[in-house]
């Protein structure tokens, strides 16, 4: 079963761009793309470059697949899988994430 954790109003997401935010103890970055109207939520840490940033990452696509660019070293991780691109024995934890009555929530266990 999965726990949702509130984390912010939807107003406060950034369009075509990340925030941080702290589930459980863990740092998780949120990216909000409007066109789209979807919403993607993987782990901050770049595991390559070893520091919490992919929040600040460029969001764009490579092959269709939507992505997040480190703004360390330019990796670039799949939102939907959390698999590195350019090296798919490295990724990063993905999260469910949901609008629910104008509330940003990331899903948590389960």
């Amino acid at each position: 079963m999965t726990d949702w954790i509130d984390i912010c109003g939807a107003d406060d997401l950034q369009p075509d761009s990340g925030i941080c935010a702290r589930v459980e103890g863990r740092q998780v970055a949120i990216f909000y793309l409007p066109k789209e109207k979807t919403l993607f939520a993987v782990g901050n840490y770049d595991p390559i470059g070893r520091a919490n940033v992919l929040s600040r990452g460029m969001i764009g696509d490579l092959g269709g697949q939507p992505v997040v660019a480190s703004p360390l070293y330019k990796q670039h991780f799949n939102l939907e899988t959390g698999v590195c691109v350019e090296d798919a024995a490295v990724s990063v934890p993905v999260y469910p994430v949901r609008i629910e009555n104008g509330r940003v929530e990331v899903g948590v266990g389960g």
